[in-house]
């Protein structure tokens, strides 16, 4: 499979590196950077660390990963992107701006097969979060979305509420790291005021798509749940909190026993476990969707709280390149 990434912030850069480990081959990276900033952002990185593998810039402005050339473009339109002639079977959408089914559709004019958006989508083909229904995923669907870190983290564990005690109502907030839309001094905002408030100084309340996404992926839960997000001021690793009105009776213990279970059953690598006691800089590096926190699982009457930990980024990522997995048999 031949894969191009639009767009080379924290999601692009970690999904190319994933890549790299995971036998796809990246052919293009478009970003309206260029080529020498790529390459600085592939060397150095502040939360995960500086590339192990080796790096350089080729004779004709190509970039050149472990002896392997990669086009680096730098096209604002995708419509203008030469996936036709690179032979793009799928475009990894990584700028967070494509995210709409039509404006995604651009990359399939330019020649791509198929787009995987790295965020929540208006109107994809489908939504796919592995571990919950990558059974879903079809040839003919051309625009996948994989909805958000927050929505990947959370809908395991609804599924396995569900499926065990079946859920009547629930609530939700994300404490979560700070992203590139914020600043780090206060601005305006176009989305909304206080998300315009320096990020490294304050908690501020905001909106998450996973609230619409979870009840696409569980329509019957449509009313039934919702939630927000408080970003915080860390760089990396978040934080769901969960409670969930349940039907049938459970005990603090029995819950616990449930996702111990599936961590190392049919959820194993989409849902981990833990009774240690952990902290946000403990989870960046993870690659699970999310991260029980056994020690935090709360029963008051019917009601149960549940804490999960996920890498916003690094975690988000590794099922973003699951999904590409699944789509490699049909380039074959």
């Amino acid at each position: 499979m031949r894969v191009a990434i639009n767009g080379f912030g924290r999601i692009g850069e970690s999904v190319f590196k994933l890549c790299l480990e995971g036998g796809i081959r990246v052919v293009a990276i478009n970003d309206i950077h260029g080529v020498d900033d790529v390459i600085y952002l592939l060397k150095y990185g502040s939360i995960h660390g500086k590339f192990k593998g080796t790096i350089k810039k080729g004779k004709r402005g190509e970039l050149i990963v472990n002896g392997k050339k990669i086009v680096v473009l730098s096209e604002r339109n995708p419509e203008n992107l030469p996936w036709a002639d690179l032979k793009i079977d799928t475009v990894v959408e990584a700028t967070g701006k494509f995210t709409d089914k039509r404006s995604a559709s651009k990359h399939i004019q330019a020649g791509a097969k198929k787009v995987v958006i790295t965020a929540p989508a208006d109107n994809p083909d489908i939504i796919i979060l592995p571990g919950v229904n990558e059974n879903k995923l079809e040839k003919g669907d051309e625009i996948i979305s994989v909805a958000s870190c927050t929505t990947n983290a959370l809908a395991p564990v609804v599924a396995v509420l569900d499926k065990k005690f079946g859920i009547k109502n629930a609530l939700f907030t994300t404490i979560h790291a700070y992203t590139s839309s914020q600043s780090v001094v206060d601005t305006s905002s176009e989305k909304r005021r206080r998300l315009g408030r320096a990020a490294l100084m304050n908690l501020i309340p905001s909106t998450t798509g996973a609230s619409d996404s979870i009840c696409v992926v569980f329509p019957k839960l449509l009313g039934k749940i919702k939630g927000f997000a408080v970003r915080v001021p860390i760089p990396d690793g978040s934080l769901l909190d969960l409670t969930v009105e349940l039907k049938k009776n459970f005990t603090e213990k029995g819950l616990n026993q449930i996702f111990k279970k599936e961590s190392k059953g049919s959820m194993k690598g989409i849902i981990g476990y833990t009774e240690e006691e952990l902290v946000s800089t403990d989870i960046i590096g993870r690659t699970e969707s999310g991260i029980v926190d056994a020690l935090s699982t709360q029963k008051q009457g019917n009601l149960a709280k549940v804490l999960v930990w996920y890498d916003n980024e690094y975690g988000y990522s590794n099922r973003v390149v699951d999904v590409l997995k699944l789509m490699r048999k049909w380039s074959k």
